[in-house]
Parts: structure tokens; sequence; C-alpha cells
């Protein structure tokens, strides 16, 4: 498929209300749980999801449209939650989620981004050269992935409990594990 920015944005649009339907009122049994390791609760995804509408996807969008002599995005650090979601509760994380990308999807709406604007690169400070369509791209994929991975986690919280359906369902096992950052 190729991107479409009007697309994109539904998809973009509807993650936070997909995420509260999802986890809104639910006990921290479900929201707190981790596959193990240094894997992420779905707490953990929301809190990220917060950092980037604050720090990625908006910020490197106008570092590309600005085209200034600096167009090297800042690092993205992809733990910041563990320290910004501290002392916060689940529901107060999916309010800051849902009101910061509806302002960031007003900015990016309020651009009317035409194809050559979209064409337009900056600089990733690990893959090098990237556009904007790139990166619009990327922040639809990484909801996605992020929905994903949340819905994988509470699966898997049941993993002994399905018995013998394991077998049938492909996110128990372990090569349905996808990374997201």
């Amino acid at each position: 498929m190729i991107f479409s920015l009007d697309e994109g944005l539904a998809i973009l649009e509807r993650t936070p209300a997909t995420l509260r339907a999802l986890l809104g009122g639910l006990p921290s049994a479900w929201t707190q749980a981790t596959e193990g390791g240094e894997t992420w609760s779905a707490f953990d995804v929301i809190g990220h999801l917060v950092h980037g509408e604050h720090d990625d996807w908006v910020v490197r969008a106008r570092i590309i449209l600005a085209q200034g002599e600096e167009r090297t995005f800042a690092p993205y650090d992809r733990l910041a939650q563990f320290r910004e979601s501290e002392g916060k509760t689940l529901d107060r994380l999916l309010d800051e989620f849902a009101a910061s990308r509806a302002a960031n999807l007003a900015i990016v709406r309020g651009w009317a981004l035409t194809d050559a604007q979209l064409s337009l690169e900056g600089v990733h400070p690990a893959f090098g050269a990237v556009t904007l369509r790139q990166l619009l791209a990327t922040w639809v994929a990484h909801d996605l992935a992020h929905l994903l991975q949340v819905s994988r986690t509470m699966a898997r919280q049941y993993r002994d409990e399905v018995g013998p359906w394991r077998e049938y369902l492909s996110v128990m096992r372990a090569d349905s594990r996808t990374e997201t950052t």
C-alpha cells in the first residue's frame, strides 16, 4: 500500500480510543503484566506513546519541513516513559495520549502537506536521510505495532490457561513476538 496522508491520519486518530476501549478500567493484572525480562507492559506502552507525541513525530516533522541548516534529529529516548510515567495512573496516561495526539493531528492537518513536502528529507541519527513521507508512515506502523504488542502481551497472560488450544493460537508462539520501538 502506498502511503496516503489521509488514510494514515485515519489510523492515528483512532489509536487513543482503541487503547482506551481495550485498557480503560482493567485491573492492573492486565495492564501491568509483561512477557518477562525487559519487555513492556500495556502501561509502559502507553507511556511510550505519550512520550512520542511530545518528542518524536511532530518534532521531527517540523525539522524536515524547516529545511534548515541542521536537519539531524536528536536521538529518541525510547525508555523515557519509565521516568516520565512515574506516579501516574493508566487513566491519566490515556488522557494525556488522547489530548496530545489530537493536538498533533491538528498540527499535521493544518500543514496541508503537498507531495513535494512529503518528499523533503531530514537526517535520522541511525538511518541517515529519511523523508517526511517515511516518518509519517512509520508513525502509523508504530501505532499498529504497539496495538499488536499490547494485545499479544495480554493474550499471553493466559498462555498456560488455554491448555491444548495454545497450539492453534499463533499469538502464544514465541515466533509471533515482534520488536517495537
